[in-house]
């Protein structure tokens, strides 16, 4: 596939949807999976820090995001088919060599989904901001519903808003949220797949509950938010993973800063030294 301006090389891999990413760097490969809503350029937003680290560095858009395909009739965007897609790009782009694996959010919990059934072919994990705890109650559910409904109805425009009124982020980083919620979702193709991936992906399961990581053996790194600047990715909840993965270890930013998660080159520079410190047989 051709390269772009950064020198990425594009690819796609086909199965019951194409679907697009980019591969850049050489070295112990890392794969990246983004959010709901979100595209691969959101993981480390855009760092070439892993790169420049020694290590090459494997991004793509779930299906129905950025540049995938959407789910085909009958097919859906739950976290089997998001599994079963990471599974195909690991083939594609991989093959049997061991790499780390990091996801955000969706991704983390797509990431862990896959490592519960491939622990033997991971180096290590790295999850920041999961959410996932078990079925959702009510109030998520009328969240995400209600998130949906006004991208259906109003466009980028309306699901922005419905964040800025919604999510009780503190004033200090609301803007900033608001500003990077629109950018990512100008970046999608098709919005009525994302508008299916919001009404699939929350009521989906990864795994049964956090019971099913206590017996996880792989290296992991848990990346916490603090809630005043992401209430959406409780710290309390990502301080839970750390505690059940047997060989996790927690790590933030500090009080009153910004989301180590939204800091593409800090992100990217605890990834690689994560990464680094393991053994490459690990």
């Amino acid at each position: 596939m051709a390269e772009d301006d950064s020198g990425a090389r594009q690819f796609a891999v086909v199965g019951d949807v194409s679907i697009r990413g980019e591969s850049a760097g050489k070295g112990r490969p890392v794969v990246l999976c983004h959010g709901l809503t979100a595209t691969r350029r959101s993981v480390i937003h855009g760092s070439r820090a892993l790169e420049r680290a020694g290590f090459r560095v494997i991004l793509y858009d779930a299906r129905g995001h950025g540049e995938s395909d959407p789910a085909p009739p009958g097919r859906g965007y739950g976290y089997p088919e998001l599994i079963a897609d990471l599974e195909r790009v690991v083939a594609a782009e991989i093959g049997e060599q061991r790499f780390l694996l990091a996801g955000h959010s969706m991704g983390a919990h797509t990431a862990l989904g896959y490592a519960l059934g491939h622990a033997e072919r991971l180096a290590g994990l790295v999850v920041v901001g999961p959410t996932y705890e078990g079925p959702l109650e009510a109030d998520s559910v009328a969240y995400w519903e209600g998130l949906a409904a006004a991208l259906e109805t109003g466009g980028v425009e309306a699901f922005v808003a419905y964040i800025g009124d919604v999510q009780p982020t503190d004033r200090r980083w609301r803007d900033s949220v608001l500003r990077f919620t629109r950018e990512r979702m100008l970046r999608h193709r098709d919005l009525s797949a994302v508008i299916a991936a919001l009404r699939q992906v929350p009521h989906s399961q990864p795994f049964g509950g956090l019971g099913d990581l206590a017996d996880l053996d792989v290296p992991a790194l848990v990346v916490a938010s603090h809630d005043e600047a992401d209430p959406g990715h409780p710290y309390a909840i990502a301080a839970a993973y750390a505690e059940i993965l047997p060989r996790a270890e927690l790590t933030s930013e500090p009080p009153g800063a910004s989301p180590l998660a939204w800091q593409g080159g800090r992100l990217s520079r605890a990834i690689a030294s994560f990464y680094a410190s393991l053994s490459p047989l690990q």
